[in-house]
This record gives structure tokens, sequence and C-alpha cells, in this order.
């Protein structure tokens, strides 16, 4: 029974220098800056998806490339999709801190655990480089509009429609009627045919040309 005092008295003093009040308040606080960061993007999601004048203002000029005037749908994936991905890593960032600061008013040692994080996200980096890749070149297809719903668009493989663009993979509705998902990362050539002034094959020949009828009647 003495044997074990120690070791009873050493866990009372463990939980007795545990700031509980700081970890409900650490808790709390993370969930309000949440809640907050979040109402503040879906807010102006909600604003670029409906075509809001906020970003035609002269602070924001430099916003416009990435919002410009588009239709309705494709706008409004546009701003969903970056939505989504702002809100996602708000989601990260805040429960991150707060986990690291919980843990430390548990008086946890978080040095080895920050190490070993690290460690664990190179090899998660080295193993999932194509995900990332697909995410990333999503993520610069969508800001730059390079395509959206409706164009029509030429890449290596396949000529078709947009159905939609994601983060990771693109739908295409070729000519044949075949549906095709691109993964971004993996599309490095694209044309566009819905932008510019793209004028089919037998068209120029007929403009250049003129018809077989006139032809052959000259």
């Amino acid at each position: 029974m003495n044997a074990s005092n120690p070791a009873i008295l050493d866990a009372a003093e463990e939980a007795a220098r545990i700031d509980l009040g700081a970890i409900l308040l650490t808790l709390g606080v993370g969930v309000v800056i949440w809640i907050v960061l979040r109402f503040i993007i879906l807010r102006i999601t909600r604003k670029v998806a409906e075509g809001s004048s906020f970003f035609r203002n002269a602070p924001f000029k430099w916003v416009q490339p990435a919002f410009r005037a588009l239709d309705h749908e494709r706008r409004s994936q546009r701003a969903h999709t970056i939505g989504s991905l702002l809100t996602s890593l708000l989601s990260v960032v805040v429960a991150g801190i707060v986990i690291i600061y919980v843990l430390k008013f548990l008086n946890v040692d978080i040095a080895p655990l920050l190490t070993s994080v690290g460690i664990l996200g190179v090899v998660i980096g080295f193993g999932a480089q194509q995900l990332i890749r697909d995410f990333l070149a999503g993520i610069f297809i969508t800001i730059e509009d390079q395509y959206g719903i409706g164009d029509v668009i030429v890449t290596a493989e396949v000529v078709g429609t947009v159905e939609s663009v994601g983060l990771r993979i693109t739908r295409l509705r070729a000519e044949d009627g075949a549906i095709w998902y691109l993964r971004n990362g993996e599309i490095l050539r694209v044309g566009n045919r819905s932008q510019g002034d793209y004028v089919p094959a037998d068209d120029k020949e007929t403009g250049s040309g003129g018809s077989a009828e006139e032809k052959s009647s000259e």
C-alpha cells in the first residue's frame, strides 16, 4: 500500500497542475474563431456567386481577373469551390492550433509530438504527391478561369464539353457522348474553344475558298 502511495501522489500532482479553465477557454475561443471566419467565408462566397459588385471597388480590382463576370452556374461553381477550399483550410489550421494549446495545458511535451507529425507529414507528402498535384492544379484552374462549365475544351486525350470542375477531377462530355474524367494534374495543355474567336476548320475552308458549287460554276 505504501509502495503505491508515491505513484498516486504523482498522479494527483499532475492532475492538480492541469489548467482546466485554460483548456475550456482555448476550446471556446477556437470554436468562436472558426464560426466567425467560416461565416465570413460563406458570406463572401455567396456574394461572389450572386455576382456582387463588391470586388469592383478600387482596393479590390486586383481580384477581378479571378472573379470576372461569368454566367451564374459557372460563377457559382467557382465561388463555392474556392469557398470549400478556404473552409477546409480554416478547419485544419484552427483545429491544429487548438490541439497544440490543449496538449500544452495538459502538461504534455509537444516537442516530440510535433517532430513525429512532421515526419509523418513528409511520408504522406511523398506518398500523395500526385493527389497534391491534382489539388494544386484544380485550384489554379479555378482561380485563373482556364475553363469552366459549358466550355468546349481540347486536351491531349479528348475534345468535349466541361460538365464540372472539381479540385481533383474535371468531367467532360465528349462529342460521341462518352463521359471522361480527367485528373487536373495530368492536363498539361488545354485549348478553350469557348474563349477567343475559334472557327471550325470546315468554316475556315468555306470562307477562304468558297463553296464547291461556286467553284464549279466558275
